[in-house]
């Protein structure tokens, strides 16, 4: 936290380019509530070329991410991923426009009760933030293993439909994690607890 966590975070203030943090120009990536990093620097060890930005608001997360960055199974440490602690959306707003190839939500906290649905990160602002910094062709991922959170979501981007394409054809496409989309900690006790998990891909028109 001390040494490695200065040398990669999003800085403070001013536009969040790829060139700004990698050096170059490269697809960038975004992802909202990292948890532990699984997902993340698996991404990016998967996708060396393209550039990674992760936002975590806990401490405990961050420390963990930080391990996989520092040396990712043994294999060294991944140097196209830059990290933020605190909230995704500060971070979000000053990206400029259509210059996301990919944005994640993974098992983001549901706030179950319906006098909290004003929280949820799925909800019209933050959807329509998203929509506005990918670009076009761009891919959106949600997952959940909420059955409040799943019904909500679904409804929020049926408003978005002019903004996105739900990539489905079947129900094999929500119901079974696709190809290149690995798995976190939190899906995997999800399911260990026998909860069903959904899985969720929009293209940006």
């Amino acid at each position: 936290m001390e040494e490695l966590l200065p040398k990669v975070s999003v800085p403070d203030e001013g536009p969040v380019t790829a060139k700004r943090l990698f050096g170059l120009d490269k697809p960038l990536h975004f992802e909202i509530g990292f948890g532990s990093g699984e997902h993340m620097a698996a991404r990016a060890d998967m996708l060396p070329d393209h550039g990674f930005i992760g936002c975590e608001p806990y401490e405990n997360g961050v420390a963990a991410a930080l391990a996989h960055i520092d040396d990712f199974n043994g294999l060294g440490p991944l140097g196209n991923v830059r990290l933020h602690m605190g909230n995704a959306l500060e971070v979000l707003e000053r990206i400029p426009d259509g210059a996301l190839s990919f944005v994640y939500l993974l098992h983001p906290d549901p706030w179950p009760k319906a006098r909290h649905a004003k929280r949820r990160m799925m909800n019209d602002g933050p959807v329509h933030m998203i929509a506005a910094k990918l670009k076009p062709g761009g891919e959106f991922r949600f997952g959940t293993d909420h059955p409040v959170y799943l019904r909500h979501a679904l409804m929020v981007m049926q408003r978005h439909r002019d903004q996105f394409m739900w990539m489905c054809n079947d129900a094999d496409h929500f119901l079974n994690r696709p190809g290149g989309w690995p798995e976190t900690r939190y899906e995997a006790k999800a399911r260990g607890q026998g909860h069903e998990v959904w899985y969720f891909r929009y293209r940006r028109y």
